[in-house]
């Protein structure tokens, strides 16, 4: 390693929203984080599907009627006009 190029590696206080603090080492002193493995749904076992404007459930909506998941069949020339082969 050249020597006087690198940052100086101390010890940190991380801080998690939440309130939960541990320590660990980085370049800076203190850390501010939002989730932590105390709080995060993955690790607590809270978690949830975050459904944004209710796309899901207009999802589940449209094609509860059809009991499929896909588009519906497009009709042929021969089947609009209502005669039989």
């Amino acid at each position: 390693m050249k020597t006087g190029i690198h940052p100086e590696y101390v010890e940190c206080t991380v801080t998690c929203s939440c309130g939960n603090t541990f320590k660990t080492r980085s370049t800076e002193t203190e850390l501010h984080i939002e989730l932590c493995d105390q709080c995060h749904p993955f690790y607590t076992g809270k978690q949830r599907l975050v459904d944004s404007g209710g796309r899901v459930e207009r999802f589940r909506k449209r094609y509860a009627k059809t009991g499929t998941a896909g588009p519906k069949k497009a009709e042929t020339k021969d089947d609009a006009s209502g005669e039989e082969s």
